[in-house]
Order: C-alpha cells, then sequence, then structure tokens
C-alpha cells in the first residue's frame, strides 16, 4: 500500500526523532543538528533511575511501592511506573528518565495495540523496564510497533475519526492524522527532556 502524502512528512520526522533519541541513549555517537557526530557513551542504570530532586516520580519496584510523592504505581511485572489519581498534583513532581522513558514507550505501544492491534491493552498491562538496556529496548520495540500502524494507515484511514482508541487520552474523538502529530509532539519533547537529563546527570552525578 502507497503511504498518503499526508502522512510521508510526518513520518519522516518520527523516524528522525526516534533515530535521534535511540542514538541519544545508546551511543556511540549522537547527530549534533548539523550533522556532526558528538560522542556519547550508553545510558547506565543509576543514569536511568537517577532522581535529580526531592520527591521525583520514577519508575520502582511494586514490591517496594510508590516513593513518598507517588500515590500508587501502574503497570505489570516486577517495575511500575509511579502516578497519581485525576487531577494529578500541580505543579507535577519531577520526573525521572527511568519515568519519561515509560511513559514514552507506553504510549507509542498501546497506541500502536489501539490503531491496528488488539485494542485492549491498558497501562496495567503495560511491562515497565528497571534497567536501561531494558528501556532501550522497549522504547526500540514501541516505536516499531507504532510505525507499523502509522504504515497500516490509507487516506481514509488518516481522516477516521476514532480510527485510534487509545484510552488514556482524546485520540478516540480526533481524526487519526491529528494523532499522527501529537504522538510526534510527544516523541519530540520527551526526547529532548530526556537528552537534558543525560547531560544533567553527567555534570552533576558523576
Amino acid at each position: 500500500m502507497a503511504i498518503p502524502s499526508r502522512l510521508l512528512p510526518l513520518l519522516a520526522e518520527f523516524d528522525f526523532a526516534r533515530q535521534r533519541l535511540t542514538d541519544r541513549l545508546s551511543g556511540p555517537v549522537v547527530n549534533s543538528g548539523n550533522g556532526t557526530d558528538v560522542p556519547v557513551g550508553p545510558m547506565t542504570d543509576a543514569e536511568y533511575l537517577w532522581e535529580p530532586a526531592p520527591g521525583c516520580w520514577s519508575v520502582r519496584r511494586w514490591a517496594d511501592g510508590p516513593g513518598p510523592a507517588g500515590e500508587f504505581l501502574t503497570g505489570a511485572g516486577e517495575w511500575g511506573r509511579e502516578t497519581a489519581s485525576y487531577p494529578h498534583p500541580v505543579p507535577p513532581p519531577f520526573t525521572t528518565l527511568a519515568w519519561r522513558l515509560t511513559h514514552l514507550s507506553e504510549l507509542l505501544e498501546l497506541r500502536a495495540d489501539h490503531t491496528n492491534g488488539t485494542r485492549s491493552l491498558t497501562r496495567d498491562d503495560y511491562r515497565a523496564a528497571g534497567d536501561a538496556a531494558g528501556a532501550i529496548a522497549a522504547f526500540d520495540r514501541a516505536a516499531g510497533a507504532w510505525r507499523a500502524a502509522l504504515l497500516s494507515a490509507d487516506d481514509e484511514a488518516l481522516d477516521r475519526v476514532g480510527h485510534c482508541t487509545y484510552p488514556h487520552g482524546g485520540d478516540a474523538e480526533e481524526p487519526f492524522l491529528e494523532v499522527v502529530w501529537w504522538v510526534n509532539q510527544e516523541l519530540l519533547h520527551h526526547g529532548a527532556e530526556i537528552a537534558l537529563l543525560r547531560d544533567l546527570y553527567r555534570i552533576l552525578a558523576v
């Protein structure tokens, strides 16, 4: 199936942002933005779970329960991601690199499922990784699943309201093209946050 022309620039943006974040997490180099390769080492477990401020939301073992700022954990498996009931605290707690990367991977995997999968997964089904390598691999799988969902959409699907039924947002009330745009913004802004946290860890924690 030919890729709809309206999807092409959004797909290219997604691919670029995905590759740049993957390189920023794994190394050995990342594109600086002007074509220059900047050396970067792979993220460590200590960096992944680093809490740079008191009262962070993070990814924690279910056996340990949420931290002092978290109300409960979501997800399946040994690790869960901290959150709270709506409305969330204002201002929100500072979130760790682990929290942000897990959130990003979760929303990609779940949206893919609710586009061309079982349309049944919720946050309670997502398995958060407790280590850096596992989290990077989870992001790669989730990004690949979302890309496959994009490639399954034709022009009619791009205009269809409710083509994606992701239950933790307004997707079911939006044309799919709007959902695609929003997911790109999530990848771009969380990717930038993660890159900044890597820089801060290198300067402040090592």
